[in-house]
């Protein structure tokens, strides 16, 4: 392989990493190149930590003889068989010792001494070549410090030397391509981790505008923990956060999985919305997730009870109304989010669960915009004086609903 094709290769890299090709698509890219140019590779594989509250990095593959699982994401590598197979790998080996690369000619009586390369004989490999790639401190985001890489080849004279300058010299530009869709990928993750999926969506569009709002009517929803008080007073410091945690996985995933858009967490309370064509649409999504989620908290608090550990309900208020979407707050620190009189209703009608001895309260606006069948299942629990409000509101709650 000669300097111009080292160029081509190269520039189909950077062209790669400014279209933000999928980073398994690079590397299969990048490979088939490579064999094409005369290279003798048969296997490669990169990896990459990453910025995710589950995942810790996403791994990538390729194989030029036989289908192979091309990507998967995996979990902290410092504990269980992970934490094992992490410090046997040649990755761990190069952090540990300060080293860039790693070579062994397994087809040549060198010990398969790392992770996987006894397997790779196995199937008829002769030579291994395993890089890091470290990054500066500015061009760190969480454990994403650094690229991995490694290549494999079946060919009878392993990798001549010719090869593995042409690898050293591409793989930077591998590792920058890949590093470049990463970059994209961490920042789609933060912004829905944080924003919530619809909110993410208008602010990597570019809607970040300071006081910049649209005017959307929207099904509200505003959901709080019953007793939380009382039970974080009494429960053991280490058992709040893990409680937490299992009641908003409960209340967030049935909203998603009803179509909506969480917009806050604010303790133990949720707020989110549901946007549809129309308000009946809107409605029946909400009520939905509503319906999710009490099998959720029937499950949950079934799984609590038989470990011994305190259990709660989920307090509910639902309205629909016309609010402001958009960004809110200072120059340096902004919030996307929904305001307007009825997110301060729905709130309050949350909040009057505990006097009206309900799990779910609906406003007399929500009702009449579901446009539904389900008059049977609907029943007026009176008017109520609601904070901040200046006239009494009828609510409605589910016959099935008693807390």
């Amino acid at each position: 392989m000669d300097a111009k094709d080292i160029g081509e290769i190269a520039s189909w890299l950077m062209q790669a990493g400014l279209k933000g090709m999928a980073e398994v698509d690079i590397l299969s890219g990048f490979c088939d190149q490579c064999r094409q140019h005369g290279l003798n590779l048969d296997r490669a594989m990169a990896l990459m930590d990453t910025l995710h509250p589950v995942y810790e990095g996403r791994a990538f593959r390729w194989d030029g003889n036989q289908v192979i699982e091309r990507e998967f994401e995996y979990g902290p590598s410092h504990q269980g068989i992970a934490s094992e197979n992490w410090v046997r790998s040649a990755f761990y080996h190069m952090l540990t010792t300060g080293g860039d690369e790693v070579r062994r000619r397994i087809g040549f009586g060198e010990p398969t001494d790392f992770l996987g390369l006894d397997k790779l004989k196995e199937d008829g490999h002769t030579d291994y070549i395993a890089m890091v790639h470290r990054f500066e401190e500015g061009g760190t985001i969480g454990e994403m410090d650094c690229f991995y890489s490694n290549f494999a080849t079946a060919h009878e004279v392993g990798f001549p030397e010719e090869d593995l300058r042409v690898l050293r010299k591409l793989t930077p530009a591998l590792a920058l391509a890949i590093k470049c869709t990463g970059m994209s990928r961490i920042a789609r993750t933060i912004a829905e981790v944080y924003l919530g999926e619809d909110a993410a969506r208008h602010v990597l569009e570019g809607k970040i505008t300071r006081g910049k709002t649209e005017r959307i009517s929207a099904a509200l929803w505003f959901s709080d923990l019953a007793n939380y008080t009382r039970i974080s007073d009494t429960a053991e410091p280490d058992d709040i956060i893990p409680m937490l945690n299992a009641y908003a996985d409960a209340v967030i995933s049935s909203i998603h999985e009803a179509g909506g858009n969480v917009l806050k967490l604010i303790g133990d309370g949720t707020l989110a919305i549901f946007k549809a064509r129309n308000s009946a649409d809107a409605c029946a999504a909400a009520l939905m997730a509503e319906s999710l989620l009490r099998q959720r908290l029937r499950d949950l608090n079934s799984q609590r009870q038989i470990e011994g550990r305190p259990v709660t309900d989920v307090y509910l208020g639902l309205h629909i109304g016309d609010v402001f979407y958009g960004n809110i707050g200072s120059m340096d620190r902004l919030d996307f989010t929904v305001i307007g009189p009825a997110v301060n209703e729905v709130s309050r009608i949350a909040s009057m669960c505990r006097s009206a001895d309900r799990n779910i309260l609906m406003s007399s606006n929500f009702i009449e915009a579901l446009s539904t069948n389900r008059g049977n299942d609907l029943v007026s629990v009176g008017r109520y004086a609601l904070r901040g409000v200046n006239r009494p509101q009828e609510l409605f709650t589910l016959l099935s609903s008693a807390a």
